[in-house]
């Protein structure tokens, strides 16, 4: 029995020495001191060893097991320290190294231009309308004092959906829907999409427009003059300035083509104002008495200026964007650069 026991010590300790591992050296506590494991077995034999030598075995069995588990918790102990060095080393962080960080997005140029027009005529007074995307005929075109045998229905290739119906080409029907609704003084913005049949790298089929209107006694091209001064100063900077052109448009008379300062040249002449020193901007004017007088608006004590802006045409100005179709690819390499 003296010698099975040396030989389960001598077994057991080098194969305890030889575990790389606390799962191997679990399997070999469980070979040895488990329910089936070999010393075990010596344990559930001593009823067949003389009662006068069981005292002598007993003995034998403690420290052949006490040897076994000192042999298992020393290498448990050295296999811990180095499982947790090869964590320390697998989960060590260079702090010299740039730090990994997530990237935060940021709303459309789109988006941010409406919104700092929105923000840049409420400080002005005005009030927000949103009108519907499908108008009528009606609404779109012949309250606009443009009726349908008018040449300026050439101007905008129109999406119908049926003889009455249409997709808006302009934000300027929300002007008449807010003068048949409320009385003057009048003072609105009215933001939203318009729709055209056009496509090359200046226009989509579908872009975004703010039409504004202003109504009241005594109103006159001055104020008009005066408001976009204002508004450009807010959005290209404070030493823009604008100049007015005669055009046509049959809702307003007289109507304008509003120029700004080049912002990036200063008005020397660039490639960006075409070496002019001008850009033009946006359309306007003196809001038509047949216009005002078709809304049950007397001509005689009322007057007001509308002007429409190109929210696009705004953002590729401010941004340096030089095709329209950037603007709806979602390109992350340009939406990233414009953060205001």
């Amino acid at each position: 029995m003296k010698e099975k026991l040396q030989k389960i010590r001598e077994n057991a300790i080098a194969e305890i020495e030889k575990s790389d591992s606390l799962a191997k050296l679990n399997e070999v506590r469980t070979a040895i001191l488990g329910k089936k494991g070999e010393l075990t077995a010596v344990l559930k034999g001593m009823k067949d060893v003389a009662p006068e030598e069981r005292p002598k075995v007993g003995q034998l069995v403690n420290e052949t097991r006490g040897a076994i588990e000192e042999k298992l918790e020393e290498i448990k102990k050295k296999l811990e320290a180095e499982a947790l060095r090869a964590r320390y080393e697998s989960e060590k962080i260079d702090v010299t190294m740039p730090a990994v960080t997530n990237k935060k997005g940021n709303l459309h140029p789109i988006t941010q231009v409406r919104n700092q027009l929105i923000d840049i005529f409420g400080s002005m007074g005005f009030e927000v309308y949103e009108g519907t995307e499908i108008e009528t005929d009606h609404y779109n075109f012949t309250a606009l004092n443009t009726p349908k045998d008018h040449p300026a229905r050439d101007m905008q290739d129109t999406f119908y959906l049926s003889p009455e119906f249409l997709l808006r080409t302009q934000t300027s029907a929300g002007q008449i829907h807010v003068m048949e609704a409320k009385k003057p003084p009048i003072k609105i913005i009215s933001p939203g999409k318009v729709f055209r049949s056009d496509d090359d790298a200046t226009h989509s089929p579908m872009f975004t427009q703010m039409e504004g209107l202003v109504v009241d006694k005594g109103i006159t091209l001055c104020d008009l003059k005066g408001m976009l001064d204002e508004l450009v100063k807010k959005i290209f900077g404070k030493e823009t300035t604008t100049r007015l052109r005669p055009s046509y448009f049959p809702f307003t008379e007289p109507s304008v083509e509003v120029d700004v300062s080049c912002f990036q040249c200063g008005g020397k002449g660039c490639k960006l104002c075409k070496g002019t020193g001008w850009i033009e901007v946006l359309g306007a004017g003196v809001v038509n008495n047949k216009v005002l007088a078709g809304c049950g608006i007397d001509t005689d004590e009322y007057s007001g200026f509308a002007f429409g802006i190109g929210i696009e045409r705004i953002a590729m100005l401010k941004y340096g964007i030089n095709n329209i179709k950037l603007l709806f690819e979602s390109d992350l390499r340009v939406l990233d650069q414009i953060d205001d």
